[in-house]
Formats: structure tokens, C-alpha cells, sequence
């Protein structure tokens, strides 16, 4: 009996372990599925082989960009906990990241797989924030609409700073390519 799986692992062929044979030679299906092995006389294809080499190489990569940030994030934190400053650790590795982008030291390309991964789930990582504020109930109760107004100026203030500065650079831009 065998059963379809990605070609990548090859086919699965279920096979009965000798004690489950019973006096006729037949094996019960349950007794067979629980015991079924892998079928490893046929080898895997050439394309199967490169697919498997290309997935390790891609999560290596992945798994390395990550230690990068992290341990920018984590330089951030040391950083904090010595100067003993008042501004989170991992903003601090953030402006860390910046600052060795913009200076050239850091190549953007050794991040941008793994920042393109975290950025396309970041909705994920809200969830144990929204969790904790399920908790927080009476602090909501009590000064929700201040807190509610504080989150609406905030974003406005920073929305609004960015498309003044996002104007300021567009407009820098063009005369300098309109100079000779």
C-alpha cells in the first residue's frame, strides 16, 4: 500500500511489523497504519535533491538575519541598561540598525528577507498585546477616553510629520536634479 506524499520525502509504503501478522498472513488496518515505515530504496530525483539544498540554504539565511537583529536589539538593551536612560532598549537598537545602515557599514540586502518575513506578519505580534489588554479592564474603565485621545494625537502628529518630511525630501530632490 502506498501513500502520496511531496516528492521531496520520497514515497511512503506502509508495512507491517512482523508481530502483527497474525496466523493468515493478514494484518489488521489499524495495526497497519500504526506501524508503516518509509520506503527508502528509491532515491531521491536531482530536482528533489536541489529543492531540498535551496530550502536550507533559504532558512540558514533566514535564521542568521535574524540573529543579527536580535542581537542588535539586544546591543540596544545593553546599551539602556548601562547609560541608564529612559528610552526603551529596543528603540534604541533600532536607531542602532539606522545608524550602521546610513553610515554603510550595514548592507540592507543582509536583513531584507527576514524584514520583509516580520513586516509581512506583524499583525501576529499584536496578538499577546491585545491579550494583556483584555486584563486591563478597569485601567480602560477608568481613563479610556484619555487614553483613547493620546493614541489619536500621537498618530496624527506622526502622520503628520511624516508627510511634511516626505514633501521636504521630494522637494530637495527635484532641484537638485533640476541643477546642471
Amino acid at each position: 500500500m502506498r501513500i502520496a506524499v511531496p516528492t521531496v520525502f520520497g514515497s511512503l509504503v506502509l508495512k507491517p511489523a512482523a508481530e502483527h501478522v497474525d496466523q493468515n498472513g493478514g494484518t489488521s488496518f489499524i495495526r497497519l497504519v500504526a506501524d508503516h515505515g518509509v520506503d527508502t530504496r528509491t532515491e531521491p530525483s536531482i530536482a528533489d535533491q536541489r529543492s531540498i539544498r535551496r530550502a536550507v540554504a533559504i532558512l540558514s539565511l533566514l535564521a542568521l538575519q535574524l540573529l543579527g537583529l536580535w542581537g542588535l536589539n539586544l546591543a540596544g538593551v545593553w546599551m539602556v541598561g548601562i547609560l541608564h536612560v529612559p528610552i526603551p532598549g529596543n528603540l534604541v537598537g533600532m536607531a542602532g540598525l539606522y545608524l550602521l545602515l546610513s553610515l554603510g557599514l550595514v548592507k540592507l540586502t543582509w536583513f531584507d528577507a527576514t524584514g520583509s518575513f516580520l513586516i509581512k506578519h506583524l499583525a501576529f505580534f499584536f496578538i499577546p498585546i491585545t491579550v494583556g489588554l483584555m486584563d486591563a479592564g478597569d485601567l480602560l474603565a477608568a481613563h479610556g477616553f484619555g487614553i483613547a485621545v493620546t493614541l489619536a494625537l500621537s498618530a496624527a502628529i506622526g502622520i503628520l510629520l511624516s508627510g511634511l518630511t516626505a514633501q521636504y525630501l521630494a522637494h530637495e530632490t527635484s532641484q537638485l536634479e533640476e541643477r546642471p
